[in-house]
């Protein structure tokens, strides 16, 4: 398909615009992040990309340092006590993501696509795989995203992630992103420490 090279291409140019557009707000969450709480900035995460290989993904830090690595926030037994005051801020308005511009200028993700799973959620990976979801480029924000987000049951975003998979194209991912903007700014599907069930 035409598209996956020149969806690439975009990916590239886009990522690297919006990091130079919004390099005053960079700036400023920074300097927002640093005065909230002490630890980095970044927050790294081993993620799942493209056919399954691992790749670090970024997010402004929104937890306090001492919380558990690599659990999913729902699994904690108190996840509201670890977000940082700033980050309750950042997770409501999905500015925490912002960073991932830097994976996908790097080639380790795209602008559209399957949230990339953490790489110990086997159970949302192994039913990725049922719909080919794997071996595409995980997204910023993708077709689930956009229809439940934290919300969604893993079989029910893993068949969604298929959906995107077979109908991917420019069209798609025009809609996906729009609806994307419209979902943020009404912070529809956000779930503190949701499991989807």
């Amino acid at each position: 398909m035409i598209y996956k090279h020149i969806k690439r291409i975009l990916d590239f140019v886009l990522s690297l615009l919006g990091i130079i557009l919004l390099s005053p707000l960079f700036l400023l969450l920074v300097l927002v992040i640093k005065l909230d709480s002490r630890g980095p900035v970044l927050f790294k995460q081993k993620r799942v990309g493209i056919r399954k290989k691992h790749f670090n993904i970024l997010k402004f830090r929104t937890m306090k340092i001492d919380t558990p690595k690599e659990i999913p926030t729902h699994l904690l037994d108190n996840p509201l006590a670890y977000i940082t005051k700033a980050g309750k801020f950042l997770r409501k308005t999905s500015l925490d993501e912002l960073p991932q511009l830097f994976n996908i200028l790097k080639g380790e993700m795209s602008i559209v696509g399957p949230r990339p799973a953490l790489w110990n959620q086997f159970d949302l990976i192994e039913e990725r795989d049922k719909y080919g979801a794997n071996d595409i480029y995980p997204g910023l924000t993708g077709w689930a995203q956009i229809n439940g987000r934290d919300e969604l049951p893993i079989d029910l975003k893993a068949k969604l992630d298929g959906e995107y998979t077979d109908e991917l194209s420019f069209k798609m991912d025009v809609k996906c992103f729009f609806k994307t903007v419209f979902k943020v700014l009404k912070k529809d599907g956000v779930v503190e420490g949701g499991t989807g069930t």
